[in-house]
């Protein structure tokens, strides 16, 4: 267990705020085609303008909090490998602690002043290379507003003790608790839930697999009435508030998947999701959420910024009950994930 985990997470806490507050201030100062600017290609992914407002503090404040901890950080825009070590010099295999963080997951939303993006921590002990997203004890995800948005949310969690949140007014400073609710609904019907397909490519066969989903379920569809609702929020942080607050009731993305497929045919998919992208699934786990890999196990993906990540998200029990079953028996149709066996749902 990570020692003085408290005191760690309030640290981290910080942290998150004075990335929020840089980032929000350069949004306000500069115009979307100085913040959109591609400056960097690494690790699979584009680096754009905004990005480096949040590494140069993130570097700054690490730094401070390597003068109490030894760490291995792993974040995207830390050179091609996207590790560094704190404090200098230390051997990786002798750090206390992995770190792993994404400064601003939503970046394309956000640096368009579309959707709020936010900031993703997961702080595991180090186990070495082979520490995965299972290791995580704490983590953290902190809202990055739009200008006009004057609130922003935080929630975090330690393993074993469940999730806490709370709102900020960044106008009057006002601190407030967040209710953390996922939904309790019993079935899909009027409610939100989707596949992820962000990007061009493979679009169409992901939107197949969804409404195939949805018709097994709640069964062919009536003339001017809409059985479920979805909402493609470019944030895998943002993806999991939403079930955290009772917003959607089910999240799948299957983008690694239909990579694998494209790549075999020749073709290029473009971008999945990575394992800085779900270091606070924690949080969802504590709130009583159930996230699965593909095969309706624990996420256990390497603490790296390459690996591509599947993940699915239910707000409960009956929802996971209800869509599992089908969403499997849909993705081995399509030679989907068929490497082993997945869990049967009753």
């Amino acid at each position: 267990m990570i020692a003085n985990a408290a005191r760690l997470l309030a640290q981290l806490r910080t942290i998150h705020a004075a990335i929020r507050d840089a980032v929000v201030t350069v949004c306000e100062q500069q115009a979307i085609e100085q913040l959109s600017l591609v400056v960097a290609e690494q690790a699979g992914d584009t680096i754009f303008a905004i990005d480096r407002v949040s590494e140069e503090v993130l570097i700054e404040h690490f730094s401070v909090l390597s003068q109490e901890r030894s760490f291995v950080l792993i974040a995207e825009g830390l050179g091609e490998d996207g590790i560094m070590t704190f404090p200098a010099g230390t051997a990786p295999d002798e750090a206390e602690l992995r770190i792993i963080i994404d400064p601003i997951d939503g970046t394309r939303g956000l640096m368009y002043q579309k959707r709020a993006a936010w900031i993703l921590t997961g702080v595991a002990p180090n186990r070495g290379p082979l520490t995965g997203l299972h290791d995580i004890e704490i983590a953290l995800q902190t809202e990055i507003p739009l200008v006009k948005q004057h609130l922003s949310d935080t929630l975090w969690a330690i393993a074993g003790q469940g999730a806490q949140g709370e709102r900020v007014n960044r106008i009057t400073g006002e601190h407030s608790p967040l209710q953390i609710q996922p939904s309790q609904a019993t079935t899909i019907a009027n409610g939100y839930g989707s596949i992820a397909r962000f990007f061009p490519g493979g679009r169409a066969e992901l939107a197949e697999i969804e409404d195939t989903v949805i018709d097994r379920i709640l069964g062919p569809g009536s003339e001017g009435r809409a059985r479920t609702f979805e909402d493609q929020y470019i944030a895998s942080g943002g993806q999991l508030y939403e079930l955290l607050v009772g917003h959607d009731r089910w999240i799948a993305d299957l983008r690694p998947g239909i990579d694998a497929q494209m790549r075999a045919r020749g073709q290029i998919f473009g971008l999945c999701g990575h394992p800085y992208d779900l270091c606070t699934e924690l949080v969802a786990r504590e709130a009583g959420i159930i996230v699965t890999d593909e095969h309706g196990e624990l996420l256990s993906a390497l603490l790296d910024v390459t690996s591509n990540v599947t993940w699915i998200g239910y707000a409960n029990q009956a929802i996971q009950q209800q869509v599992a079953p089908v969403l499997h028996d849909a993705l081995r149709q399509r030679g989907l994930f068929t490497s082993q066996t997945t869990k049967e749902y009753t």
